[in-house]
C-alpha cells in the first residue's frame, strides 16, 4: 500500500493539472453549445473542492482523479482535432455522455469519503466498493473506445501536465473566432477550404438575405407596396414553379419601406419542409423566438397579438395547402392569423388559386409572369458576364422562356462552358427527351437536365449522387451532417461546391445545402438516390435520435435538440422510405420512428404521422421487444389518445412475460402509470404499476428504473396526502440514485422529500434539500431546466409559508426575469400569480395585484389550464376580502370550493373563510373554521392545523372567553415557533398581549408586543408594525398618567418625603416591572 506522503505528492500533482484542464474545458463550455461540457466542468470543480478533505480511501480517490484527468485531456484533444469545428458525431458524444455519468459516480464516491461528510450513511461498504469498481471499469472502457478511434491518449500524467498549458492556448485560439461571430455564424467556422454549417435555434430566425440579382419585377414590387398601405395587409404571391416568387418576397422583406414599418418584427418562414399544421405552427413559433409549449397555436397567436405590428411571410405554402388532408387545417390557421389586425401576412404559392377563409387585400396580385426580355438579359449578364455573343445569348434566353430559375441555371452553365456548347447540348438533350412540342415545364426540365450533364458534374459524378439525396431532404443538409454521416462519397464537400457552382443547389440563411422545389421535384422524378446512400444518412440521424432519447431530461443539451429540430422533415422522409415491409432494416426504422415521436412529444410538436403507420404493423413485427417498445410509445401519446389503451396494456403485459429486458419493461410500467394516473385517474392501479417496476428494478439491478418508479410512487402518495410515505419513497430513491451516480434522479427525489418536509412544517429541512437538489442539477448542467424551476418554486413556497415574503418575492421575481412567457408559458404565468399572492399579503395596492392576476389568467385561459384559472379566482377573492369587499369575496370562495378541485386550492379558500378577523364573529365563521381544521387534519397540514387553532382562539376572544382563547393562542404559538412562521407567531403574541393588557398585566403585554414587532418586520407587515408601535406608545402614556396620579395621591396623604422622592425619580426609562412595583406600594399606602 502506498505511503501517505507518496499519495499526497500524487494528489498535489493531479489536482494542479486537473485544475488547468478544467479551466480549459470551461472555456469550451462557455463558448460552445455542445452536450455535457457544462456538466463535466461543474462536476470536476466540485470534485476538486471535495478532494482536499478526503480521509478514507485516499489512494483510490487519487487513482480515479488521474484517470479522470486523462479522459478530460482526450475530450479537449477531440475538440481541437475535430474536422467539423465544434461538432462531434453522435457515437463520440455517446461515450462522452457515458463518461459524464461515470464522473458523477466519482463525485459521489469522493464526496462520501470526506471527513465529517453527512452523506456517508447513504453507502454501505459493499455499495462503496461496487461504486469504485464501476468507476474504474467505466473509465477504462471509455479510454479503450478512444484508442480504437485512433485518438492520441497521453501516455503519462507528466506528459499531460507538460502539455496542459499548450492545449489551453490551442483552445483559446480555436474559440476566438467563435466568440467574435454570432451564434448563427459559429457553425461555419472550420479549418479547411469549405464552410461548415449548422442550424441553431437562434440562427433559424435569421432573415434570408436580399437577392443580389433581381430584375424585372419593379411593377409587382410597387403594386405590393401599395397593398401595404391598406389597414390590414393579406397578400398572396402566386405563379408557376421557378417564376421567382420567393425572390420577390425576399426583396420586399428587405425593402426600406417595409423595414421602417416592421423593423425587427419581420419573419420569413419557409414551409417546404413541414407536413402538418402543428409542424408549421411550431416552426413559426421557433422563428418568432418561442420555446416549445403545450399549446403552440395559442402561444403563437398570443405572441403576435401582443407584439408591435409584424410581417409574417409563409414561403412555399403550397407544400401543405395542396394536400387535401391538411388544406382545411391550413386555411383555418391562416384565418386565425388574419384575425390579428396589426399582423401583415404574405404567402407564396405555386398555381393561381388563393386559400379560402382569408379576406385577401384587393386588388389581387396577378400570378407572376416570365421576365421581359430586358430583365432576362440583365439577369443573364449579372451571372455570366457580358462577354458573350448577343445573338447567342438571345438564343439561350429563348430556350428559357424567360423563367428566372431556367435563366439562372443556363447562365451558370454558359459562364463555364460558353454559349455555343450549351446550344449544342440543348439540341442533343431535346432530341433525346422530347418527342413533341415543349411547354414552360419541359423547358425548365431541359435546363435542369443540361446542368446535370455539365462538365463540372461529369468531372465529379458523385456530386450528382449527392443531388439525388438532396431531393429527399426538404430541410437541406448541413456540412456537419454531410461529413459526420460518412456518406459513401469520396469528396462530399467538393460535391457540394460543384452543385452550388452550377446553381443546382444553394446555401440558405442557416448554412443548409438545399435545392429549390422545382429542381427537387425533377430529381425525385428522374434521379432517385442509391439505397446505400439513403441508408447511411438515415443511420446517422437514427444515432442522433437514439442519443437524444438516451440522455433526455438528465443532462441538458439544447444543441442536440436544435440539431434534430433542423432536420425533422429530412428524418421523416428518410424513415418513410425505410418503412417498406420488405426493407432489410425495418425493425431499426420502426424504433427510429418511436424515437422521433418521443422527440416530437417532448418538444411539444405533436406526434409524427409515421407513428400511426406502424400501428398496423405491430402484430406482424415478430420481435416482442420492439412490440413492447412501440406499445410503450403509443401509451405516451397523451395529446393523441390511442384506441383501446386497455387492450394495449394487456398486450404489453403479455409481452413482458416473455421479455428479459428490465429497462424496457420498467419503461412500459412507467408509461402505464402515466395512463392510469392522468387519463383514468386510478391512483391505486398506478401505484401497483410503480411497485411492479420497483420490484423488477430491485431483482435485476436496474437502478434507474427503481429510482424513476420510486419518484412516481412518492408523487402518487403526495396526491393522496400520505406524506410520510412520500418521505419513505423519496429517501429510498435518493439512496439508490446516489449509489448509482444518477444525479438527476437523486435531485428529483430530493425535490419530493423537500415537498414532504414543507407539508409537515419542517421548513429548514425542506430548504436544505432544495439547495442540495439544485446543486445536483448544476452538476448535470441543468440549472436552466424546468426541474430547477420546480425546485425554486418549492423554495419560494417554503419562504411564503414562513411568511418570509421578501425572500419568496425575490425568488419569483428572479423566475419572471429569467423565464419569459414566450420561453415557458407555464412557469412564467405561475410565477406571476404567486407574485400577486405575495403582494396581497404585504399590502401592495389593489391595482397592481389586479393587473398581475388578470395577466396570469389570460395566459392560463389561452392554454386551457382550467385549474390555474381557478387559482386566479381564489387570489382575486382574497384580494376582495382584504379590501373588505366581503360579499363577492365570500361568493367566489364558496363557488371555488364547490368545484372539488385540488386540495391546495381548497385549503387556501377555507383558510380565508375561516379567518374571523376578515369577516367578523358570526355562526358561519365557526362552521368554516371547523371545516378548515378538519380539512387540515385530514391532509396532515401542520401549518394549517395551527392556523385553524389560532382562528378558534380569535372566535373565543370575540365572545369574551379569554381563558380558552389564551390556551388556544398558546398552543398555536408553540407550533408556529417550532415551524418558525414569523407572521402567525406575531399575531398570536399580539392577541396574548392585548389580553394581558385587559387583565392589567402591563409588563407582560409590553413584553409580548415587543417580541411581536421584529417578527412582523421580518414578514414585511408594515401596517402591523405600526399597530404595535401605537399599542406600545399608548401603554407608555397610560403608565405615565398612572404615575402622575400616584404622585398626586401621595401628596394628598402627606406621605414621607423620602418615599415620594423615590417614586418621583423612578422614570419610565426603567424597567416596567419596577414601575408596577411602585404602583403596588402606592396602592398599599392608600389602603392604610
Amino acid at each position: 500500500m502506498p505511503q501517505p506522503a507518496v499519495i499526497q505528492v500524487r494528489l498535489n500533482a493531479v489536482t494542479t493539472g486537473l485544475t488547468i484542464t478544467a479551466n480549459t474545458l470551461e472555456v469550451l463550455a462557455d463558448t460552445l453549445d455542445t452536450p455535457f461540457l457544462c456538466s463535466i466542468v461543474n462536476t470536476t470543480q466540485a470534485i476538486l473542492k471535495h478532494i482536499e478533505t478526503v480521509k478514507q480511501n485516499k489512494d483510490d480517490c487519487v487513482e480515479l482523479l488521474e484517470q479522470t484527468h486523462k479522459f478530460l485531456t482526450v475530450i479537449i484533444i477531440l475538440y481541437i482535432k475535430s474536422e467539423t469545428g465544434a461538432e462531434l458525431p453522435p457515437n463520440v458524444l455517446d461515450h462522452i455522455g457515458k463518461f459524464t455519468q461515470i464522473l458523477h459516480k466519482i463525485h459521489n464516491f469522493i464526496e462520501a469519503h470526506q471527513k465529517g461528510n453527512k452523506l456517508r450513511f447513504f453507502f454501505h461498504q459493499s455499495e462503496s466498493s461496487a461504486l469504485l469498481r464501476e468507476c474504474k471499469i467505466g473509465l477504462q472502457q471509455g479510454l479503450e473506445f478512444f484508442q480504437m478511434e485512433s485518438v492520441m491518449i497521453p501516455p503519462s500524467l507528466a506528459d499531460m501536465e507538460k502539455n496542459a498549458q499548450k492545449r489551453h492556448q490551442e483552445v483559446l485560439e480555436m474559440v476566438e473566432p467563435l466568440s467574435e461571430n454570432t451564434v448563427s455564424e459559429r457553425g461555419s467556422m472550420i479549418s479547411g477550404p469549405y464552410s461548415w454549417s449548422y442550424s441553431s435555434s437562434n440562427s433559424i430566425s435569421i432573415l434570408p438575405s436580399e437577392p443580389k440579382i433581381f430584375h424585372g419585377r419593379e411593377s409587382e414590387v410597387s403594386d405590393i407596396l401599395d397593398l401595404f398601405k391598406a389597414k390590414t395587409t393579406r397578400i398572396a404571391i402566386l405563379g408557376a414553379g421557378g417564376m421567382g416568387k420567393s425572390s420577390l418576397a425576399r426583396v420586399l422583406l428587405h425593402h426600406p419601406t417595409i423595414t421602417a414599418t416592421y423593423q425587427q418584427n419581420r419573419f420569413f418562414v419557409g414551409c417546404g419542409s413541414v407536413t402538418t399544421k402543428l409542424e408549421l405552427v411550431s416552426l413559426i413559433g421557433t422563428h418568432i423566438g418561442l420555446k416549445p409549449g403545450k399549446d403552440p397555436i395559442q402561444a403563437v397567436l398570443k405572441h403576435l397579438s401582443n407584439n408591435p405590428p409584424s410581417l409574417l411571410i409563409l414561403d412555399e405554402l403550397e407544400t401543405l395547402w395542396e394536400s387535401t388532408e391538411s388544406r382545411g387545417d391550413i386555411e383555418e390557421l391562416l384565418s386565425l392569423l388574419t384575425d390579428i389586425n396589426h399582423l401583415a401576412l404574405m404567402i407564396t404559392m405555386r398555381g393561381a388559386e388563393r386559400p379560402a377563409k382569408v379576406q385577401w387585400t384587393r386588388p389581387f396580385l396577378l400570378p407572376l409572369k416570365p421576365l421581359d426580355q430586358k430583365a432576362a438579359h440583365l439577369t443573364f449578364i449579372d451571372i455570366a458576364d457580358d462577354k458573350h455573343d448577343l445573338e447567342e445569348v438571345d438564343k439561350i434566353l429563348s430556350l428559357t422562356d424567360n423563367m428566372p430559375l431556367a435563366i439562372n441555371l443556363l447562365a451558370h452553365l454558359v459562364d463555364s462552358e460558353g454559349c455555343s456548347n450549351i446550344l449544342l447540348r440543348w439540341n442533343e438533350e431535346k432530341t433525346s427527351m422530347i418527342s413533341e412540342g415543349f411547354d414552360k415545364r419541359s423547358n425548365l426540365d431541359l435546363s435542369i437536365s443540361l446542368s446535370l450533364s455539365s462538365p463540372r458534374i461529369k468531372f465529379l459524378p458523385q456530386s450528382q449522387e449527392l443531388l439525388s439525396l438532396l431531393g429527399m431532404l426538404p430541410d437541406g443538409l448541413s456540412d456537419v451532417d454531410l461529413v459526420q454521416s460518412k456518406l459513401p462519397l469520396e469528396h462530399p464537400l467538393k460535391c457540394k461546391s460543384v452543385l452550388m457552382s452550377t446553381a443546382l443547389a444553394y446555401s440558405d440563411e442557416n448554412k443548409q445545402l438545399k435545392v429549390l422545389m422545382p429542381i427537387r421535384e425533377y430529381i425525385q422524378q428522374h434521379q432517385r438516390p442509391e439505397d446505400q446512400l439513403v441508408h447511411t444518412l438515415l443511420k446517422h440521424f437514427q444515432d442522433l435520435l437514439h442519443f437524444y432519447v438516451e440522455y433526455r431530461g438528465t443532462l441538458s443539451s439544447l444543441s442536440i435538440v436544435n440539431h434534430i429540430a433542423s432536420n425533422i422533415a429530412n428524418i421523416q422522409n428518410l424513415l418513410q422510405w425505410g418503412l417498406q415491409e420488405n426493407h432489410s432494416n425495418l425493425l431499426d426504422n420502426i424504433r427510429g420512428i418511436c424515437h422521433l415521436n418521443r422527440f416530437n412529444r417532448t418538444t411539444n410538436q405533436g406526434s409524427t404521422h409515421l407513428i400511426g403507420e406502424i400501428q398496423h404493423l405491430l402484430p406482424h413485427l415478430g420481435d416482442q421487444k420492439l412490440q413492447l417498445y412501440v406499445i410503450t410509445e403509443l401509451l405516451g401519446l397523451s395529446n393523441h389518445p390511442v384506441h383501446d389503451p386497455e387492450a394495449l396494456i394487456s398486450q404489453g403485459l403479455e409481452y413482458c412475460e416473455h421479455t428479459d429486458d428490465p429497462k424496457l419493461k420498467c419503461n412500459f410500467y412507467v408509461a402505464t402509470v402515466a395512463y392510469y394516473s392522468q387519463a383514468k385517474h386510478d391512483l391505486l392501479e398506478a401505484a401497483k404499476m410503480c411497485n411492479r417496476a420497483i420490484s423488477l428494478g430491485s431483482s435485476t439491478g436496474y437502478i434507474k428504473g427503481q429510482v424513476q418508479a420510486l419518484r412516481l410512487l412518492a408523487w402518487i402518495e403526495f396526491l393522496c396526502g400520505e406524506h410520510f410515505k412520500v418521505q419513505l419513497y423519496a429517501q429510498q430513491g435518493q439512496r439508490l440514485a446516489r449509489a448509482a451516480g444518477y444525479l438527476y434522479g437523486e435531485a428529483d427525489a430530493a425535490r419530493l422529500e423537500a415537498l414532504f418536509w414543507k407539508e409537515v412544517g419542517h421548513y429548514k429541512q425542506s430548504l436544505l434539500l432544495c439547495i442540495r437538489a439544485r446543486d445536483l442539477l448544476a452538476l448535470c448542467g441543468m440549472s436552466a431546466s424546468d426541474a430547477n424551476l420546480a425546485i425554486m418554486s418549492i423554495q419560494a413556497e417554503v419562504h411564503k409559508c414562513k411568511s418570509e415574503y421578501g425572500e419568496a418575492h425575490s425568488i419569483y421575481t428572479h423566475m419572471l426575469q429569467d423565464v419569459s412567457v414566450d420561453q415557458n408559458v407555464y412557469w412564467h404565468a405561475a410565477a406571476l400569480l404567486s407574485v400577486a399572492e405575495i403582494r396581497l399579503f404585504i399590502g401592495v395596492q389593489k391595482d397592481f395585484i389586479q393587473r398581475d392576476i388578470d395577466c396570469a389568467r389570460s395566459i392560463f385561459r389561452a392554454f386551457g389550464l382550467k385549474i390555474w384559472v381557478t387559482g386566479c379566482d381564489t387570489i382575486l377573492a382574497a384580494l376582495y376580502a382584504r379590501e373588505k369587499d366581503l360579499l363577492p369575496a365570500k361568493l367566489l370562495l364558496e363557488k371555488t370550493l364547490k368545484l372539488d378541485l385540488d386540495n391546495q386550492i381548497e385549503s387556501f379558500c377555507l383558510e380565508w373563510l375561516a379567518n374571523v378577523n376578515q369577516w367578523g364573529a358570526t355562526y358561519s365563521m365557526v362552521r368554516w373554521t371547523t371545516v378548515f381544521l378538519v380539512h387540515s387534519l385530514k391532509y396532515k397540514k401542520k401549518l394549517e392545523v395551527h392556523k385553524a387553532i389560532q382562528f378558534f382562539g380569535d372566535l373565543f376572544l370575540t365572545q369574551g372567553d379569554e381563558s380558552n382563547a389564551i390556551n388556544l393562542f398558546a398552543v398555536a404559538l408553540e407550533g408556529f415557533t417550532y415551524m418558525d412562521v414569523h407572521c402567525s407567531r406575531a399575531e398570536c403574541m399580539l392577541r396574548l398581549g392585548d389580553i394581558s393588557k385587559n387583565r392589567g398585566d402591563l409588563p407582560k403585554a409590553m413584553e409580548l408586543w415587543d417580541s411581536a414587532r421584529p417578527l412582523f418586520e421580518c414578514s414585511s407587515q408594515a401596517q402591523q408594525v405600526e399597530n404595535i408601535d401605537c399599542r406600545i406608545a399608548g401603554l407608555v402614556q397610560e403608565i405615565q398618567l398612572q404615575h402622575r396620579e400616584n404622585l398626586a395621591k401621595l401628596a394628598q396623604l402627606n406621605a414621607p418625603s423620602a418615599t415620594v422622592n423615590e417614586i418621583e425619580n423612578d422614570q419610565f426609562t426603567e424597567d416596567l416591572e419596577h414601575m408596577s412595583e411602585d404602583e403596588t406600594r402606592v396602592a398599599d399606602m392608600v389602603a392604610v
